[in-house]
């Protein structure tokens, strides 16, 4: 196990080069550093091209389940608002009678130990099934083992198989064989091939759509612009409701008449930190936020759209903490926070839904913690997103070659 000093200095490694990425940065040393992730980035895209060509060429083989398979993704790295879509959708296809499965890598969850793994190798063992989060009835892992995502998905869905393996062609298999799910969404999956998608969404965040153009590491992006081509709808997320044309027209450029279906992450309520989210007894309405002193922390990819939230909401923000993404809290952060929190006389202090899920809610709180529940509204590409839903997956799909 790493000392505490060696992994701060790993911390503020990862985000020195997270600024540098997102172009927070300009000193000699990001300066440096930006040009040897360009190089990085050459390489990295080679990598890609290479690897979609395999797959198109059928030299590697993707598989059929036999059943709606729905992929959504993004070609960036975090940020795009991708889970409540998610989340969203499921709800959708569950009311309309679908038994529906979610297959997520489950990112930055805790996997069994590498040796496990060589072991099964060696003893040509078959590898455990996958994890399953919920069987549809109830939440069977917490956040740590399943991954903040899945886990927030499961809570928030009843009747919703939420499954975590890397492998998702054998977590699919499963849910089928063990559920009789007859509707897979998979979940960040742009990127996942091995698994044929009969429907792609793509997810674009419209306030920063593609970073600065580069592949990873230099910038955010995935895969190439041009791989938009394999989308069947594009998504835009984030929006304010006025059009973007120069972005609508790119997007057309790449995949001539595609869909776009343009959507924002709207507030809900807030909910008290250790409620169940059902519990409408202790959430408060946004308009509570107005005019509140609030202390904000977030450990999300782009905590900036969250601190604008509270601010157009009317809160007075005295202090914001800002952690990695996907970060884990330790006691220690709770003290600064508190400290912070009592020193400013904060009415309350707000995080996100993704972070809450990695609270102890045990945790005493000398100041109350809320959470900001978001949801999706469409407003444009259809008239609601049930509509969508049904548009979607009810009626015959074009579906590019992925």
């Amino acid at each position: 196990m790493s000392s505490p000093w060696l992994k701060q200095k790993l911390i503020s490694f990862e985000q020195f080069a997270i600024d540098v990425v997102y172009g927070r940065r300009d000193d000699l040393p990001a300066v440096v550093f930006a040009g040897f992730l360009q190089g990085m980035s050459y390489l990295f895209t080679g990598v890609v091209k290479l690897r979609w060509w395999l797959y198109r060429k059928r030299v590697l083989h993707d598989q059929h389940l036999g059943c709606l398979v729905v992929v959504v993704g993004n070609l960036t790295v975090g940020g795009t608002g991708k889970t409540p879509v998610v989340e969203k959708f499921a709800r959708a296809l569950r009311d309309r009678g679908r038994r529906v499965a979610i297959l997520s890598r489950g990112y930055k969850s805790k996997a069994p130990p590498m040796w496990k793994k060589w072991w099964f190798w060696l003893t040509h063992t078959a590898e455990p099934p996958p994890r399953v989060v919920s069987d549809g009835k109830e939440v069977l892992l917490d956040s740590e083992q399943a991954g903040d995502e899945p886990y927030m998905l499961a809570r928030n869905l009843p009747g919703v198989h939420v499954l975590v393996d890397k492998n998702r062609v054998k977590a699919g298999e499963y849910a089928i064989k063990r559920f009789g799910c007859d509707t897979l969404i998979l979940d960040d999956g742009f990127q996942y091939l091995p698994l044929k998608g009969r429907l792609n969404l793509l997810l674009v965040d419209k306030t920063n759509p593609f970073g600065n153009g580069f592949l990873l590491p230099r910038g955010i992006l995935r895969e190439p612009i041009t791989h938009l081509k394999r989308a069947s709808y594009v998504f835009l997320t984030k929006s304010n409701g006025r059009r973007d044309t120069e972005l609508e027209e790119l997007i057309q450029r790449h995949n001539p008449g595609v869909d776009v279906i343009e959507c924002t992450h709207r507030p809900q309520y807030l909910q008290r930190l250790g409620e169940p989210p059902e519990t409408a007894a202790t959430r408060l309405p946004l308009e509570d936020l107005q005019g509140k002193r609030v202390g904000a922390f977030s450990g999300i990819a782009t905590p900036e759209s969250f601190e604008k939230f509270l601010r157009d909401l009317g809160a007075d923000i005295v202090f914001t903490r800002r952690f990695l993404d996907h970060y884990r809290f330790v006691p220690s952060d709770f003290v600064e926070i508190f400290s912070a929190g009592l020193e400013q006389k904060v009415d309350m202090i707000v995080t996100t839904e993704k972070d809450a899920v990695r609270i102890d809610s045990e945790m005493p709180c000398p100041v109350p913690i809320y959470y900001l529940r978001l949801e999706i509204d469409i407003l444009h590409g259809a008239d609601d997103f049930d509509e969508a839903v049904g548009r979607l997956c009810f009626e015959a799909a074009r579906t590019p070659d992925r």
